[in-house]
């Protein structure tokens, strides 16, 4: 009897330690973050659509591998770090490397995203394309006007940051992300989709590694930018 006891109790701890893990990788890891955040918003963009089980399995397959990826990245980031205190090229090589595993896992990831949803998506797109098209060309301009000052407003209520430096959400961030979603929108083009938001990525990260703005920020900038763009467009049609 006390030998079932124990090999129960090695069991829960096996399991209390891997989610420590689990929040660990959460908790310190911007990217985790983010693949969280991505697979919460993937996850729930399911209950609206009908998908089939096959789908459903492709997308919870390629979530856990992004996860997985970006777990096993955390681990040998630490375990390299601990045994070396020193630069080594070896050490950077294994660090490189772990990292591309997770980039390229990313990179499944949107495809897989693009190929299920894109189809789904296609009738609203179209509607939204075809009311910036016919819109006014000095529409844009407006749109970046209110963006701004909307921006500034809401940092203003949380009381942080300049209109120009820090706080929440992020100014750069909201307009860079306005700016690829019209840019979207008026081409309607798949690459030209990937490339506008990939450089308004670049400019979020850029926040983030000048320590301007946090995570956080920057993702409710984004979102902002975004759904106050299509919101302002669907207004004024």
């Amino acid at each position: 009897m006390v030998n079932i006891i124990r090999r129960v109790k090695k069991l829960v701890d096996s399991f209390n330690y891997a989610i420590e893990g689990m929040i660990y990788s959460v908790r310190t890891q911007r990217n985790m973050k983010i693949h969280m955040i991505a697979a919460l918003i993937v996850l729930s963009a399911c209950f609206f659509y009908d998908l089939s089980k096959i789908e459903l399995l492709i997308i919870t397959i390629t979530i856990t591998m992004v996860l997985i990826c970006e777990m096993i990245n955390t681990a040998i980031e630490c375990t390299i770090d601990a045994t070396t205190n020193y630069y080594h090229p070896l050490a950077k090589i294994a660090k490189n490397v772990a990292a591309g595993a997770v980039l390229v896992s990313a990179i499944n990831a949107l495809l897989v995203g693009y190929i299920i949803f894109w189809d789904r998506l296609s009738p609203f797109s179209l509607i939204v394309i075809n009311k910036i098209r016919n819109s006014n060309p000095y529409m844009i301009f407006l749109v970046l006007v209110i963006v701004s000052l909307a921006t500034v407003i809401v940092k203003a209520i949380f009381g942080e940051g300049t209109p120009l430096k820090g706080g929440m959400p992020s100014g750069h961030s909201a307009i860079a992300f306005s700016i690829a979603t019209m840019i979207v929108l008026l081409t309607g083009r798949p690459i030209v989709m990937i490339l506008s938001y990939l450089m308004a990525l670049i400019v979020a990260q850029s926040r983030v590694d000048s320590e301007v703005h946090s995570i956080w920020e920057v993702i409710a900038g984004a979102v902002f930018g975004i759904l106050l763009t299509l919101l302002i467009f669907r207004v004024f049609d």
